[in-house]
């Protein structure tokens, strides 16, 4: 008896001790789409760190890793249906999947809190420090085992465009910076007001305060610079194409002509109160409009041909795609640039798959695992030189009434995660970013504006302008500055056509890549390098 009563008082305890980092896990849910309180990310952290003060090490592990769990599983819930009601699996089988991804990536805070504890709390710069390890961890989750930044901090203050300027400096990463900066000084000065030991924290507080001014001053400066070239810049006009296809019959061929007719009306646009419209330069279709292998379906391939001809525009169009060499066959997810004429000028393959969705690794010991893609079959990477697709603009000329060119890098749908893509299209001459993609796949779920909301830093990282074709929604228009010009709403047959700016300079971001996470892992490897070696000293001493 007594055994047992021990036994619930340790319980009740766990139960408590952890109960910090559970409400900061949902509360860092809460500041990303589709709930939007982006605010809430500034202080979500705070009950968690303040918890960890009174923690050992192993006890800080545990709680950053409570704090993952409940994050990750209320932002990325959506896993769950799509692999159900789209992948066919059971939902025994759907759950577990979202576990064990959630398991992985609750790894990360759990980390973060354990380095965290080894380092000495009342180190003058230990907000930076903080943040320092946070950015260093979000920059390896990015490409550690194919990559899944999915939920970096950054990302919930898509809309907060003064802030993510210093993305065309630091990435998505410099936000998360400042937002576990800003944490970490909040839990602090918490804990010493209660003590009465606020005044030590005076030069953390100055130090912070000038940081987030600095960020705030740059913000404003670029919005200035960027709003000028803009006004400035060449304006192309693009088409995108929301064909609100059903991910349940979008390869069933009783409903292939179905689909192919739906997108060649919605490409003819949108007529104005006078009942006119402007020729756009291009047309936008999304990723796989096509349910068929197009150059090698003859009729349906034709009927596209039919309708670019009549429009009389260049067309980007997303299909899948294969090769045979011998007794190989390898299919790619592709997206084809066709001139006026019905030409193909160039493609893209994807580079950057889906693990278990567009291909499954270690394929030869896991076949059991299957694939969600299986009417496309196991798609191989493209080629990595990250070409941009040209077009030519109809309304826009040069001199000897020449027509001017445009280059657009393409991401297709996974691909618009990872930054690294999207600035070696830049730094090969694209003066335009298009994602196409299918989120038929999340439903009616928030993923599709979580989705949607990655571009926008991509557009700012780059400073270039961003279209993004979608299937079911959300589409749209995405400027340098990261302003959203325009957007569909879910599951609406809709295309919207717009002039968009077309910018031609390097960001540093672009130019340089992720020189502020990977300084952040050097500063910290440093900091707990001169710690190590102090000890050492005074040990000898």
């Amino acid at each position: 008896m007594i055994k047992s009563n021990k036994n619930i008082v340790l319980l009740k305890y766990f139960q408590a001790k952890y109960v910090p980092a559970l409400i900061s896990g949902l509360a860092l849910t809460l500041s990303f789409p589709d709930a939007n309180f982006s605010y809430l990310a500034f202080f979500a952290m705070v009950p968690w760190f303040v918890s960890m003060q009174s923690m050992t090490s192993k006890e800080s592990f545990y709680s950053g890793f409570i704090a993952g769990i409940f994050h990750f599983i209320t932002l990325i819930y959506w896993i769950v249906p799509t692999l159900h009601e789209y992948g066919g699996l059971h939902p025994v089988l759907a759950v577990s999947t979202l576990i064990l991804l959630c398991l992985y990536l609750s790894m990360y805070p759990g980390i973060f809190a354990y380095i965290l504890k080894r380092m000495d709390a009342n180190f003058l710069i230990a907000p930076i420090a903080a943040a320092c390890i946070w950015t260093g961890l979000e920059y390896i989750r990015t490409y550690a085992f194919t990559g899944f930044s999915w939920g970096a901090l950054g990302y919930s203050q898509y809309s907060n465009i003064l802030l993510i300027q210093i993305s065309d400096f630091s990435g998505v990463y410099g936000v998360s910076f400042i937002i576990v900066l800003i944490n970490y000084l909040l839990s602090t000065l918490g804990l010493s007001f209660n003590k009465g030991q606020y005044k030590k924290h005076f030069f953390p507080i100055m130090y912070t305060a000038i940081l987030c001014a600095a960020v705030i001053f740059y913000g404003s400066q670029k919005i200035t610079i960027l709003n000028s070239q803009i006004e400035n810049a060449l304006k192309p006009t693009l088409r995108v194409v929301q064909g609100n296809i059903r991910q349940d019959i979008k390869w069933s061929d009783e409903f292939k002509d179905q689909t192919l007719e739906k997108y060649i009306q919605l490409s003819h646009g949108e007529f104005n109160e006078a009942g006119s419209q402007k020729k756009p330069d291009l047309v936008i279709w999304p990723e796989t409009a096509l349910a068929f292998y197009y150059g090698f379906d003859k009729n349906r391939s034709n009927r596209v041909d039919k309708c670019v001809r009549q429009l009389k525009t260049n067309f980007l169009i997303g299909s899948p795609a294969f090769t045979t060499n011998g007794n190989q066959t390898k299919f790619y997810n592709r997206a084809y640039m066709l001139n006026y004429a019905s030409i193909v000028t160039g493609t893209y393959d994807k580079n950057h798959l889906v693990p278990f969705g567009e291909y499954v690794p270690f394929g030869d010991y896991l076949t059991f695992l299957g694939k969600l893609t299986a009417q496309a079959g196991n798609f191989s990477s493209g080629d990595k030189t990250f070409a941009p697709l040209k077009f030519n603009s109809h309304n826009l000329k040069v001199t000897n009434n020449q027509k001017v060119t445009h280059k657009t890098g393409v991401l297709i749908c996974f691909e618009i995660l990872f930054p690294s893509i999207a600035a070696r299209f830049v730094k090969n001459g694209a003066d335009i970013l298009i994602t196409i993609t299918n989120d038929a796949w999340f439903g009616n779920t928030s993923a599709a504006l979580q989705h949607f909301s990655i571009a926008v830093f991509r557009a700012v990282e780059t400073r270039r302008t961003i279209a993004r074709a979608a299937n079911t929604g959300i589409s749209g228009f995405i400027d340098p500055v990261g302003k959203i010009y325009e957007t569909t709403a879910l599951f609406t047959d809709r295309s919207v056509t717009r002039q968009v700016p077309a910018l031609t300079r390097i960001s540093f971001y672009t130019k340089y890549g992720d020189i502020f996470a990977i300084g952040s892992i050097v500063a910290i490897c440093m900091v707990f390098m001169v710690k190590g070696a102090r000890k050492k000293f005074w040990k000898t001493v």
